[in-house]
């Protein structure tokens, strides 16, 4: 198959979402036949709710930076499916992309056609063994693994791994992990391997305790960054932050968070802590290595600046947890200036709650809606809502909106676009293009 076509297989098994399958009998017996390409390189695997893909990108830019031919396997993509599968920070080629699926679809219908697996794996798994071929055949030293969602029985969780990490723990996709914190964190809980490190940025104590039970029954080694990770001399320039970072005995002084917000703080010590804790485990990562990685760190539609006056920022923040984290960075930031919200959400998230933490703080509202099966109509969002905001422009075309609220703007003005990496993705495509005139 050429690239093209391994797209419009991809798309022929359904939405990634709803196609998930919850076990990892399919993934693994699909690696098998491949010859267990995961186990040509150590990994690190990363699960949470919140800053997990930030998280991945700054521990592989951290590794590259010392030298190793580093994967980085993540999710979803805001444009091309090829964001999701990286070597040193370089999306996969379309070729390389093509070759290894092709590989992975023919084998597929050999074991399919020999009733070795009942029917295809899912959108995921597909993609999950396309990128662990891809990185033994590009024979990289590492991989970074963002977990896709849950982690007990998410596809990437085939390997061993060096270290485990666990950001932090909200509620998000509770049809399928649960209605509780200590329920989600028991599906988060499962990337822990026995006696292997994992270090956790968890904050819920009940969610905490779910981590450390497991931990322990499994002769894990827990290393909680409440306790072991310390930091000082908080500063922000323009929303990006610098700060000095105690782990234990070994100081870091004066690092920058690759990425805007308070809240990159957490993600970015995470980071830091695994890259560290790796040192330990035999790589060798020397301390320059550290701020140069954090200062090569990519990771677009996360409080993305795209235009400075008026200030357009993009951000994919898709439950509450991140909600309350970019109402807490407009208020920090941005102080006085007027804000404009464009929004658009999912119809499976937790609209309300969302809104009720953002919306407040806006000065007028646009609501619109991603070409994508699972998204919301503005009046679907409105309905969710138990106030109605005093000021609401409603247009279908995500672009539009956002080019209809940078009209009604001052070049002092805010406009946050967010809700969905959906709408990130779209508003990033026009850009691509070209066609987003601001």
């Amino acid at each position: 198959m050429n690239y093209n076509e391994c797209l419009t297989y991809l798309a022929e098994l359904g939405q990634e979402l709803h196609g998930r399958k919850f076990s990892l009998e399919t993934i693994s017996g699909i690696l098998s036949e491949l010859g267990s390409p995961q186990e040509c390189y150590g990994t690190a695997i990363v699960a949470g709710t919140n800053g997990k893909g930030s998280t991945c990108a700054i521990l592989a830019s951290i590794l590259q930076q010392a030298g190793y031919a580093t994967g980085l396997f993540t999710s979803p993509h805001l444009v091309r499916v090829n964001e999701r599968i990286r070597v040193d920070g370089r999306e996969i080629s379309d070729a390389d992309f093509a070759n290894a699926f092709t590989d992975v679809a023919a084998l597929v219908e050999k074991l399919v056609s020999a009733k070795k697996l009942a029917k295809p794996p899912s959108f995921f798994e597909f993609l999950a063994a396309t990128a662990f071929l891809h990185f033994a055949q590009a024979k990289v030293d590492f991989v970074v693994l963002e977990v896709g969602m849950g982690g007990r029985l998410d596809a990437t969780n085939v390997v061993q791994p060096r270290l485990a990490l666990i950001t932090n723990i909200d509620f998000d996709h509770m049809e399928f992990l649960g209605s509780t914190l200590a329920a989600i964190a028991r599906e988060k809980a499962g990337i822990i391997k026995p006696r292997r490190p994992v270090i956790s940025g968890v904050e819920n104590s009940e969610a905490a305790a779910v981590i450390r039970r497991r931990a322990e029954e499994i002769g894990a080694e827990l290393i909680d960054l409440k306790s072991v990770a310390e930091t000082s001399k908080l500063r922000s320039d323009q929303g990006r932050y610098t700060f000095d970072l105690a782990l234990g005995h070994d100081r870091f002084a004066g690092l920058t968070c690759p990425l805007m917000g308070e809240f990159q703080v957490k993600n970015t010590a995470a980071a830091v802590a695994a890259a560290w804790r790796l040192r330990t485990e035999g790589l060798e990562i020397s301390r320059r290595s550290v701020p140069l990685g954090l200062r090569a760190t990519n990771w677009p539609g996360r409080l993305e600046p795209i235009l400075h006056r008026p200030l357009v920022i993009l951000d994919g923040g898709h439950n509450p947890g991140a909600a309350r984290e970019l109402a807490a960075f407009l208020k920090n930031e941005y102080p006085g200036r007027r804000v404009r919200v464009v929004y658009a959400s999912m119809r499976d998230k937790a609209i309300r709650e969302i809104c009720q933490s953002i919306f407040p703080l806006a000065d007028e509202i646009y609501l619109t809606r991603p070409d994508h099966p699972r998204a919301a109509t503005p009046e679907e969002i409105l309905a969710a809502l138990d106030f109605r905001p005093a000021k609401v422009q409603i247009n279908d075309q995500p672009t539009l909106a956002l080019e209809q609220a940078c009209k009604a703007s001052s070049p002092e003005d805010v406009v946050l676009v967010f809700g969905s990496l959906f709408l990130v993705g779209a508003i990033k495509l026009a850009q691509r293009d070209g066609k987003l005139r601001l």
